[in-house]
């Protein structure tokens, strides 16, 4: 399948020519075509797009901020598209800023994102240093083979699909009082029978933060299905996890930040992870702030499930809503168009594979 590379310079050698050169190499036996200005793109529904971005030492790039507007001012121009990115930083800051960013306006545009869609390459590559090792070969080495594998993997990568998909639910609320869970269990009455759904609540110190173990600890023990800290992790969210075909990620708003709980949760994933990929496994949400940020949420969910965990990530992954008051999240106008909308999207899970990513 064609790429389609939309190439956003800054306008300064320095900060482009490295990328070029990367890409240059990647995409040399990969059917694709290159896109750099955002006034002449053409339609872009149905595509695999490879979003490659140049950053300036302070983050900047005026090419990027004008994809950004027109993302977020027309959101069904990505419909049915599946996309990566490789955001190269001429300094040490702001690329995975920005690759969540960029992320999250894409998908709200109608594009699902592969699993682990992001290279993210430092000023420095000094992010590379662990690739490097254990490939056998220096910095930029390691920086021009993760972007030939993301630009292997995009045009194979498809929607997980299957006859009755299994959801497990993860939470850290009362249903009594949340708005989170109030609305999960709207979206739970109208899934009916079409998908088997575990549910695990992870209040009360249930599940205790990662502490760090070393790499060889947490691969030893992640390889007998085990982490050294046990628990709730290791006993019943870590095989959820296995079986699941999706996730479903129950997040009110803490501060701009997702719960603690659920943050421990994503790092006792690791212990998981160093055994296996969750490619085949998608990531929804529903976020609820009391006042705003349920962006930055979503982002943060990107950034740890998809990005790092290497979930899925289908289009408009996330409801995303602002309520305060108890029960005030179902009395929102339009909250019931939305319920069905989010709705439907988890229900495509048991469609027939499309490969495309459409909704």
């Amino acid at each position: 399948m064609e790429l389609t590379v939309i190439r956003l310079r800054t306008g300064r050698r320095e900060d482009d020519a490295r990328l070029d050169a990367v890409l240059d190499e990647a995409l040399a036996d990969t059917a694709h075509e290159l896109f750099s200005d955002i006034a002449s793109l053409p339609a872009l529904r149905g595509r695999r797009l490879l979003f490659a971005v140049s950053l300036g030492r302070f983050g900047d790039n005026t090419a990027y901020a004008e994809l950004l507007l027109r993302l977020r001012s027309e959101p069904e121009t990505l419909d049915g598209c599946t996309s990566a990115l490789v955001i190269d930083g001429a300094g040490e800051l702001y690329t995975k800023s920005t690759a969540a960013e960029l992320a999250l306006a894409a998908n709200l545009a109608g594009s699902a994102l592969i699993g682990r869609p992001l290279v993210e390459a430092t000023g420095s590559l000094h992010n590379f240093r662990v690739q490097a090792k254990l490939l056998g070969t220096d910095l930029p080495g390691a920086y021009r083979a993760a972007v030939r594998e993301l630009t292997d993997r995009l045009p194979l990568a498809e929607a997980p699909r299957r006859e009755k998909p299994e959801l497990l639910a993860l939470h850290a609320s009362n249903y009594h009082s949340s708005n989170t869970m109030q609305l999960w269990g709207q979206v739970k009455r109208r899934l009916g029978g079409c998908c088997t759904i575990t549910e695990i609540g992870l209040r009360n110190g249930t599940v205790s933060d990662c502490s760090g173990c070393p790499y060889t600890a947490c691969l030893h023990f992640g390889e007998k299905d085990r982490c050294f800290y046990g628990g709730l992790m290791q006993d019943e969210v870590w095989p959820a996890v296995r079986r699941c075909d999706a996730a479903v990620l129950l997040c009110p708003n803490y501060n701009d930040a997702l719960s603690a709980n659920l943050t421990a949760f994503v790092n006792r994933l690791t212990g998981l992870f160093r055994q296996t990929r969750f490619y085949d496994k998608a990531v929804f949400a529903v976020i609820v702030s009391g006042y705003s940020g349920g962006d930055i949420v979503a982002r943060q969910v990107i950034s740890a499930m998809n990005m790092n965990k290497s979930f899925y990530l289908p289009p408009r992954f996330a409801m995303i809503e602002t309520a305060n008051d108890p029960g005030e999240a179902l009395q929102l106008p339009g909250i019931e168009e939305r319920l069905n909308e989010f709705t439907q999207r988890l229900r495509l899970l048991a469609a027939p594979a499309a490969g495309d990513g459409s909704e």
